[in-house]
């Protein structure tokens, strides 16, 4: 029986849901799968079971990784400002692959034999989840002002760096270096990775746009999320993802930006992970 690609997104444990955004498990077919990894502001663990897990550090850009067939991996997406235990600050980390053995030492090893003998993915997954509910427990520390300048942030909400700075009691200076710290990029680049998600957000939820008269489709949801126009998302978009607007969604070549969108054209469903996105936009903000 052929072995079919597939990918599936879940919710974290309790344990973790205010430090994870989403959990998955991917399985690659009879051929390698080449995967376009986009920026989403924070940071995530790939462990390929068999194999030897990573952590992918903050992109800022696009990263294209070929992954061999026959290959299962569990991943976890950390919401930005959170992440595993590391001995470093996450800005030593932006765009980088960084195996776990030099991060966590001896601890990886057990994990990696563990999650072999699991017997299945699902099983898998459950105890990289448990390890990481252990660890958030007992080792740790987030740094609170940042994960409140974090959800202010968020696309739905426009907001000046120097006033969220005001708001914080911090200096622009001073938030910028525990942005740095805690999340690996400033919070300018941050507001635009995190405007970018609320795009795809919208996008994969398929939702209707609310923008402006006769901006519809691709051009409303660019709205939506915080964009001053069509012109601006395809910008940002290529720089983010080394795609267009349109070869990102899928789109028909001849079909005009602002028409109907479903999904990335990878073909898999992150409700998962945008759902909790999408639910901050109903919170009003305090600032």
């Amino acid at each position: 029986m052929a072995v079919v690609e597939s990918y599936v997104e879940r919710p974290p444990l309790p344990g973790l849901a205010g430090v994870v955004r989403t959990v998955w498990i991917q399985r690659t077919g009879e051929a390698a799968y080449v995967q376009r990894h986009l920026p989403t502001g924070g940071v995530e663990i790939h462990f390929p079971i068999g194999g030897r897990p990573q952590l992918v550090g903050p992109l800022t850009g696009p990263e294209v990784e070929v992954i061999p067939a026959h290959t299962t991996i569990v991943g976890v997406r950390f919401h930005p400002g959170t992440a595993p235990p590391l001995p470093t600050v996450l800005d030593d980390l932006v765009d980088q692959r960084v195996s776990l053995v030099d991060l966590w030492g001896s601890l990886e090893d057990r994990l990696v034999e563990a999650m072999a003998r699991a017997g299945t993915p699902e099983r898998a997954l459950m105890l990289l989840q448990a390890h990481l509910v252990q660890e958030f427990r007992t080792a740790v520390r987030v740094d609170p002002l940042v994960g409140e300048a974090v959800q202010a942030l968020m696309p739905w909400h426009p907001l000046n760096i120097d006033t969220l700075a005001n708001h914080l009691a911090l200096s622009a200076s001073q938030l910028r270096r525990r942005c740095l710290h805690a999340v690996g990029m400033s919070p300018k680049v941050l507001q635009r990775t995190l405007r970018f998600q609320g795009f795809l957000a919208l996008a994969q939820a398929g939702a209707t746009p609310t923008g402006r008269r006769d901006a519809d489709g691709t051009a409303g949801l660019a709205i939506d999320a915080g964009y001053a126009d069509q012109a601006h998302l395809s910008r940002e978009c290529l720089r983010l993802t080394g795609l267009t607007p349109s070869q990102l969604l899928g789109l028909n070549p001849s079909q005009p930006l602002g028409g109907t969108v479903d999904r990335c054209m990878c073909g898999h469903d992150h409700s998962a992970s945008y759902k909790p996105f999408l639910a901050t936009r109903r919170q009003p903000l305090r600032v």
